[in-house]
């Protein structure tokens, strides 16, 4: 097959199969494939930290920190610059470099720990040769690829967390040194056994970041987040990088700029560290797909702080921004690492010369239910469920998405009994969390945990309700798992909950593509991973 990329690492992917051309998220084939030899060269990297950590040498944060930026630079919509794709493997391979001096042997170690190159040209005629496709086992690939795409959202937790200076020292470990094993020839057991790890890393990754957060900007708190505009100029600000937004507020206060969150940064609001914010005004518009059209309204700049940036139109092509690992041809980027201070001046000076949002909506909705306000609600919820006013939970968590397909989420949370709650976290909410669902006994029936990078909150809840009820395992509680996935993040959401023994979870739109049919079937068979269907008949089978 003569393509002139291969990538299926998102749900929206060609046919469920693979973008042979371009990218269905606006990503060139030229772009995809730089970013297979950043991950190539990342695991080349790897591989040598692995040795130097066996020699008992140790391994800087800086390289750790290297290591997951390049990750999360290449998840889904997270950076379309080529041109920044190859410094980050330049910069790659110097790191590289500078470690192999300090092996006492580089005998052993592969073609990609030993790749030395700095010409563009060399790049791309190697790009073609480490793809998805250079692995012929489909089986085999199908395992590497799902390890790979879990440790890129694990990398993404681990990146934020770092922003606000945590470190796992043994998660990086770990994230080297799956990566190095994914360079060997391994087996089909060896290669699950490495995916449920990943999972079990996972959940490391996330508490890492619940910490970090929890730490800097307190306990999420059941908050009302006001919908509509007001009258001055506003900056909206998306994607999830709480420190970025953090600085933003700070650096707007008292200059009549109001800063508005759009799609992942909603959960903000949640936060009591960011109430004093009196500029703090609400959310505009709903998931990362509708920012074509939401950006173009809301008039004044926009700053894109993580993964979710769609190709920009032309009606506000010169007011976005972007920061951190994100990134876009002939957008202006606002630079700064961890640490640092990042300077957002052109972005407060343009947004005083830009008019107030036009309004799409108006109202407010309701979240802030991570796990510490949960459990602070946990014997108001007990009775419920022993009274028999709640008679089931469900966990709706995960991404939205462009498909049509994807409407069946708000059609299954409008069809589910007003006896069961839905327990939600990641963009998938905006399918529901502005219905009119009510609540059952001053719960409502929709509890919002925050972000994607936030579903730990919903394993925490899940694992606090089996001690409560004194229950062997997790899958005897009254909860159901109908997940929406989109991105990587959410394909280690869903290896951590497998880790934690969690079965029976119904996955849609799509079963992944990179899933070959031996791998999905051992999904299916060990631990009941099911698409969807039709409403009704998922209804029957999740609700009952």
């Amino acid at each position: 097959m003569d393509n002139k990329m291969f990538c299926y690492q998102c749900q929206e992917t060609a046919k469920n199969v693979g973008c042979t051309v371009m990218g269905v998220c606006g990503k060139t084939a030229e772009t995809a494939n730089m970013q297979d030899l950043l991950i190539w060269v990342t695991k080349g990297l790897s591989q040598v930290t692995t040795l130097l950590r066996a020699e008992h040498k140790s391994v800087g944060s800086e390289v750790n920190h290297l290591v997951t930026f390049n990750l999360f630079s290449t998840i889904t919509n997270a950076n379309f610059d080529e041109d920044v794709i190859v410094d980050r493997i330049r910069l790659t391979i110097a790191m590289k470099k500078a470690l192999l001096e300090q092996l006492g042997t580089t005998n052993g170690l592969s073609d990609a720990a030993l790749f030395d190159a700095t010409d563009r040209a060399v790049y791309e005629d190697k790009a073609k040769t480490v793809g998805v496709l250079s692995e012929k086992n489909e089986d085999i690939r199908s395992l590497k690829e799902l390890i790979t795409y879990g440790l890129k959202g694990v990398s993404a937790y681990s990146k934020h967390a770092n922003t606000l200076i945590k470190d796992d020292e043994k998660l990086d470990e770990f994230i080297q040194k799956a990566l190095a094993d994914l360079l060997e020839e391994k087996s089909v057991d060896e290669l699950v056994s490495l995916t449920l790890e990943t999972g079990k890393w996972g959940v490391a990754g996330m508490a890492l970041l619940d910490e970090a957060n929890t730490a800097a900007y307190g306990n999420p708190e059941m908050t009302k987040v006001k919908l509509g505009v007001g009258k001055n100029p506003g900056i909206l600000i998306s994607g999830h990088d709480l420190r970025d937004l953090e600085m933003l507020l700070e650096q707007t206060q008292g200059t009549g700029v109001d800063v508005y969150t759009h799609s992942e940064m909603l959960p903000a609001h949640y936060y009591p560290a960011f109430k004093k914010f009196s500029n703090f005004y609400g959310n505009y518009g709903n998931a990362w797909w509708k920012q074509k059209q939401e950006f173009a309204s809301f008039n004044g700049p926009i700053l894109m702080t993580t993964n979710c940036i769609v190709p920009p139109d032309a009606s506000y092509m010169d007011r976005i921004f972007t920061t951190g690992a994100t990134g876009f041809p002939g957008v202006e980027h606002i630079p700064g690492g961890i640490g640092d201070h990042k300077d957002f001046s052109k972005i407060i000076e343009l947004a005083k010369t830009c008019p107030a949002p036009t309004e799409l909506e108006s109202g407010e909705l309701v979240g802030g239910f991570a796990h510490n306000q949960v459990f602070a609600l946990a014997d108001k919820v007990v009775d419920a469920v022993k009274s028999g006013a709640i008679k089931k939970f469900v966990v709706m968590a995960g991404c939205d998405g462009r498909q049509k397909s994807r409407d069946y989420y708000t059609e299954f949370a409008k069809a589910l009994p007003k006896d069961t709650v839905i327990l939600t976290a990641g963009c998938a909410k905006y399918r529901y969390i502005k219905l009119n669902l009510g609540d059952i006994g001053g719960i409502p029936r929709v509890l919002d945990a925050g972000q994607c990078n936030d579903s730990y909150s919903l394993a925490l809840i899940a694992l606090k309700l089996k001690d409560v009820f004194n229950l062997a395992d997790i899958n005897e509680l009254p909860i159901a798992y109908n997940i929406a996935w989109y991105e990587q993040k959410a394909v280690i959401v869903l290896l951590a909950l497998l880790y934690l023994g969690v079965k029976n979870i119904h996955l849609g739109p799509t079963l992944p593509g990179f899933l070959s049919p031996n791998v999905a079937n051992v999904l299916v068979e060990n631990f009941g991973i099911a698409g969807i269907s039709s409403v009704e008949d998922d209804l029957s089978i999740l609700v009952g």
